[in-house]
């Protein structure tokens, strides 16, 4: 296992393009991280800082306390797992896992104790004499992770490693990774785009945007306390419904229903926000249907129903608004009904209308 830090790590390309912005960062021995973000948010690029691949620009890399922006990506004892599993086709399931330990001249008497109790881990024992081509998409994944973790080393690398595979594997293949992190105990960093992995997978997760950090936190900080608009709106299926008004005397307006904010506001902040932007969030699945106590009560058009099985996507029009709320399938309401639904006090959030950042909810206590 390794710990590794990040001291304002910056990535400037030739071109001026400057992708990854002041990073900084401490990652414990044995944890699970995972970098996630829309498409070039430098999620990738600093990922590939860590394995020695691409240059770090600014600032400075260390594993275990000792400098490593200068080490050659085999002296920084990674082992990195791709989207593409770069197999090689013409040799069997054991010759994949095994390559490495060859190069290096390891005894095949140790090579076959190591392949078989990776491959007892992977559950690849009866696919060792196959080839690729004879593999299914996540058989194939857990030969590449195989590899990587044969090597024995402190850092596992993965880059968007279950993008190549469908929706059940995808599944199945992020509880056996979080399972095999478990058995291994190395310390793991993992890019994806996929919110979901990140949220089931990551002991901590950094959320990254334009080449900046936007918050590092574990996956219930970051759902239940985010710390901007964009962090809000990234994490949590479906997303998180937000609605901008300007406040006037202490109110906010849903479509055309206002809000009374002294309800979650103190006063010292409310009046300081008077004339000003602010926008209303909320998440699908924190309200209730029909008017409830200690709660903002709004009506809606229903516009469209999804009935996923476990619950419904009731996507609704207030007074202009599209808004998405989600319900149990058995309180599915009508197309074209009307509709009564309440948002708690406690299940509000409020965004500064020009920085986006949160603002406090007096009544949040999580």
């Amino acid at each position: 296992m390794a710990y590794l830090s990040f001291k304002n790590i910056n990535k400037i390309y030739p071109n001026g393009f400057h992708a990854v912005h002041n990073f900084n960062l401490d990652i414990e021995q044995g944890e699970f991280i995972v970098f996630v973000g829309p498409s070039g948010c430098g999620k990738s690029t600093t990922l590939r800082m860590i394995a020695g691949l691409e240059n770090i620009s600014s600032g400075d890399f260390y594993i275990n306390g000792q400098r490593a922006n200068e080490m050659g990506p085999r002296e920084r004892e990674v082992a990195m797992v791709f989207q593409s599993y770069a197999l090689y086709p013409q040799m069997s399931v054991y010759d994949n896992i095994a390559f490495g330990l060859s190069l290096q001249g390891v005894d095949d008497d140790i090579i076959e104790k190591k392949v078989t109790e990776t491959a007892r881990i992977l559950g690849l024992t009866d696919y060792l004499e196959r080839k690729p081509r004879a593999l299914s998409g996540g058989q194939r994944q857990r030969v590449a992770i195989g590899r990587a973790i044969i090597r024995k080393v402190g850092i596992f690398l993965m880059d968007e490693p279950l993008s190549n595979l469908d929706a059940k594997q995808r599944v199945t293949m992020r509880s056996e990774i979080a399972d095999i992190h478990r058995k291994v105990g190395a310390t793991t960093i993992y890019v994806t785009h996929d919110q979901t992995e990140a949220m089931t997978m990551a002991d901590r997760i950094v959320v990254m945007k334009d080449g900046y950090v936007q918050q590092v936190g574990s996956p219930y900080e970051l759902y239940f306390k985010p710390v901007n608009m964009f962090v809000a709106g990234f994490i949590g299926e479906p997303p998180m419904n937000f609605m901008s008004s300007d406040v006037n005397k202490g109110t906010v307006l849903a479509g055309k229903t206002s809000l009374d904010l002294s309800h979650i506001l103190d006063e010292k902040t409310l009046a300081s926000y008077e004339g000003k932007k602010m926008v209303v969030g909320f998440r699908p699945e924190a309200i209730e249907l029909g008017a409830k106590e200690n709660a903002y009560v709004l009506n809606a058009t229903v516009e469209l129903t999804e009935l996923l099985g476990d619950n419904t996507n009731v996507y609704v029009d207030i007074d202009g608004v599209k808004t998405i709320l989600k319900v149990d399938p058995h309180d599915t309401p009508k197309m074209d009904s009307q509709i009564q639904f309440s948002i708690p006090y406690n299940q509000v959030y409020l965004f500064d209308g020009e920085t986006e950042v949160v603002i406090e909810n007096k009544t949040r206590n999580l």
